[in-house]
């Protein structure tokens, strides 16, 4: 499984590389929006993890833009912003599932199961016969 990770703070990003690759993910990094959305709509991710507060293109801007161009790619936001206004705004915005900062890893990575489980049900497959 691929993962992008949005953020611009450097610590909490590898942190979070750290221990996804620990569990045996790939990951790949962006430090600011633009280059987010740059890796976000040019390469194939099964998750991207988002921060809210970026440089150049906020989160929400990001995960609209992704939504508007169909891109489906689960969306977890992981940001400070925990007022319940901040939260309705990232979901309504497209992502998938928000977590505010600081967070428990552990809870974190049960939130990534839950996305990559829910998604890997959503194939189907569609057989076509004749008319």
């Amino acid at each position: 499984m691929r993962i992008l990770v949005i953020e611009d703070e450097k610590k909490i990003t590898n942190f979070i590389r750290r221990g996804l690759n620990e569990e045996g993910y790939a990951v790949d990094t962006a430090y600011d929006g633009e280059e987010g959305y740059f890796l976000a709509s040019s390469e194939k991710y099964d998750l991207i993890v988002l921060d809210l507060m970026l440089p150049k293109m906020d989160g929400i801007s990001l995960c609209r833009k992704l939504r508007q161009e169909d891109n489906i790619t689960p969306v977890i936001m992981l940001t400070a912003k925990d007022m319940i206004k901040d939260k309705v705004a990232g979901l309504d915005a497209g992502a998938d599932d928000y977590l505010t900062k600081p967070f428990a890893f552990e809870e974190f990575l049960a939130r990534v199961r839950v996305i990559l489980r829910k998604r890997d049900f959503s194939k189907t497959t569609k057989l076509k016969v004749g008319d």
